[in-house]
């Protein structure tokens, strides 16, 4: 029997539910969710297998206009996924008005390859004819798309999105090992799941000016030990990560640390540090330090 693969690769724009869709189709915690925009950086790449195929599933950042250094690296991301895909998956919601990002969307009708544009958030629309008119916008925009209503809160229709993009795959060779999860280290994950927490706690733009990088991974059969420095911008954004007598940091911390255990399975002992980087976001060879430039 022939065996399928393929890179199928999520975009859209921020908060449209791309990272818990992608969570749901990989069937694991991959991309960090919360309700802030902006939440994945980078291409994080979650991978199905099945003795019949292997599914790449590549979700990007928001499409966004960019106002400094990091955010035109994030765009890069979400265009590379434009040329890189066997099935191309473009996320809205029934909230966002469908002509966002008109440049973004006209390179996506110029696409040769499978796209499937998802509407998500269906579980807000009070009337069917409201649905039904969205439905014909987008049809109308990318004319040779398949669309797909979905509520990845719900886990609603999203079995046969999942169908159809198998159907679709190309037969091939698997492309990673068949008991790849990600093509990211242990250590990234990490660093995403403190990022989250700093999203969830912090407020304004303390989460935005905030980078995560791990020093220390040290895996022993039944436990690991991390230390972890959290960079921002500013003195007065050092003092506010700290909190009053170190309170804030500790809950990161605690919270973290809570989920990097569920994560990995282990035991885990963390140490976290903040430190300033003046204007990281927009300094080149502190991207590139952080992985966000080749």
């Amino acid at each position: 029997m022939e065996h399928k693969a393929g890179f199928v690769n999520i975009v859209g724009n921020p908060n449209v539910g791309k990272s818990t869709l992608m969570n749901l189709l990989v069937g694991e915690r991959v991309s960090i969710i919360t309700s802030k925009a902006q939440t994945t950086r980078h291409r994080i790449m979650g991978i199905v297998n099945t003795p019949e195929y292997q599914i790449v599933f590549s979700d990007t950042p928001g499409v966004l206009e960019p106002k400094y250094k990091l955010q035109e690296s994030m765009l890069n991301f979400s265009e590379g996924a434009l040329v890189d895909a066997d099935i191309l998956i473009y996320v809205t919601d029934v909230v966002e008005d469908p002509s966002k990002n008109a440049d973004f969307l006209a390179k996506v009708a110029k696409e040769s390859i499978p796209v499937l544009v998802v509407i998500n958030k269906i579980d807000l629309v009070k009337e069917q004819s409201q649905l039904e008119e969205l439905t014909q916008r987008w049809h109308t925009m990318l004319p040779k798309a398949e669309i797909f209503p979905v509520s990845a809160k719900e886990n609603f229709n999203v079995p046969n999105l999942m169908n159809r993009i198998v159907e679709l795959l190309p037969d091939s060779p698997p492309f990673f090992g068949k008991d790849a999860l990600t093509d990211k280290p242990a250590r990234f994950f990490v660093t995403e799941i403190i990022r989250e927490k700093i999203l969830l706690l912090y407020d304004k733009e303390i989460p935005y000016s905030v980078e995560v990088i791990v020093e220390k991974f040290e895996e022993k059969e039944n436990s690991i030990h991390i230390m972890a420095v959290i960079y921002v911008e500013r003195d007065s954004q050092k003092g506010i990560i700290i909190g009053h007598k170190g309170a804030m940091i500790k809950k990161v911390g605690m919270e973290a640390r809570k989920d990097i255990e569920k994560f990995f399975g282990k035991s885990v002992y963390l140490e976290l540090f903040v430190k300033v980087e003046s204007n990281w976001r927009n300094r080149e060879n502190k991207l590139k330090s952080f992985g966000y430039i080749e």
